[in-house]
């Protein structure tokens, strides 16, 4: 049986400041700036919450 993978963290685009911290503690590099705001590739996420913890802003959510 195949498992999906689970869903990836949430960037709030609102509250995201661009700063790059996410990118640069990503483990699986899954984290990429598109226009100024940090965007999670699902793909990549291996919800390891890194991301949450180290976001400055707050602007990261765990996935639900």
């Amino acid at each position: 049986m195949i498992q999906e993978n689970s869903m990836a963290a949430k960037v709030d685009k609102d509250l995201c400041v661009g700063c790059e911290t996410c990118i640069d503690v990503c483990p699986s590099e899954a984290i990429a700036m598109v226009d100024g705001v940090a965007e999670i590739d699902e793909d990549k996420c291996v919800d390891c919450n890194t991301c949450v913890d180290e976001c400055p802003s707050a602007a990261i959510t765990p996935a639900e």
